[in-house]
């Protein structure tokens, strides 16, 4: 069963964790790949799963995504969450920012396109898709049922069971449970 929010944002953080570790345990599911734009949410969730089995892996925007050489996750939570037995990924969005190049030069892209696309089921929903192909592309995942976790801005507000692959095989990734979600966004 879906759980279901109200209105997208960080005040699902907690609730959309509890899901995904609760599915995770339950389903046998061994990874969970979450996103973290400052490290909030990724060293919530390596808290909450301190002394189990599941890894973890915490994906953030790469350096410079809003300012030139200036990487938004703090390296305090970038600590703790290592320390803790989490992984942290840092990497160029595969749904961003070859896009926001292409775009500059010709007012498109097939990766905007995609982007867009995904985001018709929410915007946590497009960032999910885009972690899971990240941390393929880096490795840090086999390919094989995990859970990703995204949100609406910050926090977490989407939890789903994906399939994934790395980001020159997209649209071979499945999408194959909803956990939760904001309603209607």
């Amino acid at each position: 069963m879906t759980t279901m929010f109200e209105k997208p944002g960080p005040a699902n953080t907690e609730r959309t964790l509890s899901v995904a570790i609760h599915e995770a345990k339950e389903r046998g599911i061994r990874h969970l790949v979450v996103a973290s734009t400052f490290g909030d949410t990724g060293v919530l969730c390596a808290r909450r799963i301190q002394g189990t089995d599941l890894k973890l892996i915490v994906v953030a925007h790469n350096t410079g995504f809003k300012t030139p050489g200036i990487q938004e996750f703090e390296p305090e939570k970038k600590r703790e969450i290592e320390t803790l037995g989490g992984t942290v990924l840092i990497g160029t969005m595969v749904l961003r920012s070859l896009g926001t190049a292409i775009r500059g030069l010709s007012g498109g892209s097939e990766q905007d396109l995609v982007a867009h696309t995904l985001r018709i089921l929410g915007q946590g929903v497009k960032v999910c898709a885009e972690i899971a192909a990240m941390a393929a592309d880096a490795g840090l995942i086999p390919i094989e049922d995990i859970i990703s976790v995204a949100g609406t801005g910050r926090g977490a507000d989407t939890a789903v069971i994906i399939h994934p692959q790395p980001s020159n095989m997209f649209f071979n990734m499945k999408i194959r449970e909803f956990l939760a979600k904001p309603y209607g966004f």
